[in-house]
Formats: structure tokens, C-alpha cells, sequence
């Protein structure tokens, strides 16, 4: 790819420019490579546009766009695994802009997809768990509707430590017992690490019970 290459060398050398041309080379050498029909590598500079919106110019709403550009071309070069990563990371920002409709949507359809692979549907009970957690910050109904759903096409979710740490969450939130819900969280935590995202939405969702103090200690 002859055309690419010499745009690529001098979007990659970042010592002497600042961000904002390099974002705009990219995008310039990823719309002509959009062009030429090139998906695969047009999709990985749409990361590398995601990332520098994400990291150096603190624009998540941008670097949304084109992670999820990134994904429709992967999904149309047939490269799903790549198409969901992309779509992870999409998911993962909208959950934390408060845009939990899109998020589940997102994690559901992730899950759906790699529920059925033998080397990645172990994956598939962290991606529902995921949409349950989004689903439960809207309302607690729908959590425990999505969990039920989530249980039957996925069996192997019921076993699992996060089907389990959600109906205790669900029973604690409808006894209004911020202790039982925050002592569920500490015991899946001392196995499983939670991290700053789980920790974010588990926040919000034990700061809509009645007198709690919006912690997890």
C-alpha cells in the first residue's frame, strides 16, 4: 500500500507535532483509505484516532465515534472478535456518561455473540453482568427481568459468582439494606477484584437506597 505508508510516517512521529494535527492526518489518511476500500487498516487508525481523543485530548464523546466506526468496519471485514473490542471499549464510556440504554444494548450483544464460541463464552457471563449492572441503575425491575433473561440464554450464568453477587444485590436493594448489599460486594471482591468501573456503577446503584452513604466500606 504504497499511499499509506509515507502519511503513516509522519502521523506515527509525534516528537515534533502536537495532537491536533495528528488527529486530523489520521483521519485525512483514514477517509482515503476508506476510499481504496481498505476497511481492516482504516478500522485500526479509527483506534489510534480513538485513543488519542481518549488519552491526550480528553474527548470521549470523540473517541466513541470512532471506535465505533472502528467496529462497523471490522463487523463488514467479518472480523468479530476485533469488531467487539472496539465495541467493549464504546460500551464501557457510555456506562460511565450515564448512557446505560446504549451500554446494555452493547454488552448484550457482545455476550450473544461469544456465548456460543467454546474459547471465549466464559466471557459472556462478565459482559451480562455488565448489562444487569446498567440495567439496575435504571430500575430494579428490569435488572432482575435482564438477569432472568440473561439465565436462560446462558445457563452457565446462573453458576456463575456474578449471577449470584447480582440476586444478592437485588435482595438487599429491595430490603433497602445498605449493609447486606455492601457486605455482598466486599465478599465477591476478596475473590474476584472489582475494578474502577464495577466500583462506579455499584456506587450509584447503592446510593438509591433509602439513608445510604454512598460508599462501599
Amino acid at each position: 500500500m504504497h499511499f499509506a505508508r509515507p502519511h503513516v510516517s509522519i502521523c506515527s512521529c509525534r516528537t515534533n507535532t502536537t495532537v491536533p494535527p495528528v488527529s486530523s492526518m489520521l483521519e485525512m489518511l483514514t477517509r482515503s483509505l476508506t476510499l481504496m476500500g481498505r476497511f481492516t487498516i482504516a478500522a485500526k487508525h479509527h483506534i489510534s484516532i480513538a485513543e488519542i481523543y481518549e488519552s491526550e485530548l480528553v474527548d470521549i464523546e470523540k473517541a466513541i465515534a470512532h471506535y465505533e466506526q472502528a467496529a462497523d468496519y471490522y463487523k463488514g471485514e467479518e472480523s468479530n472478535s476485533s469488531a467487539n473490542k472496539c465495541l467493549l471499549k464504546v460500551g464501557a464510556y457510555c456506562a460511565q456518561l450515564e448512557q446505560y440504554q446504549k451500554a446494555i444494548e452493547i454488552y448484550e450483544q457482545v455476550g450473544a455473540n461469544t456465548m456460543d464460541n467454546p474459547l471465549l463464552k466464559y466471557s459472556a457471563k462478565e459482559y451480562f453482568f455488565k448489562a444487569a449492572l446498567c440495567h439496575f441503575i435504571v430500575d430494579e425491575l428490569n435488572a432482575k427481568i435482564a438477569v432472568e433473561k440473561y439465565e436462560e440464554m446462558f445457563p452457565a450464568f446462573s453458576d456463575s459468582r456474578e449471577c449470584k453477587l447480582l440476586k444478592k444485590l437485588l435482595e438487599a436493594h429491595e430490603e433497602q439494606n445498605s449493609d447486606a448489599f455492601t457486605e455482598a460486594v466486599k465478599e465477591f471482591d476478596s475473590i474476584s477484584r472489582l475494578d474502577q468501573w464495577h466500583t462506579t456503577l455499584l456506587l450509584r446503584i447503592k446510593k438509591t437506597i433509602q439513608g445510604d452513604e454512598g460508599d462501599l466500606k
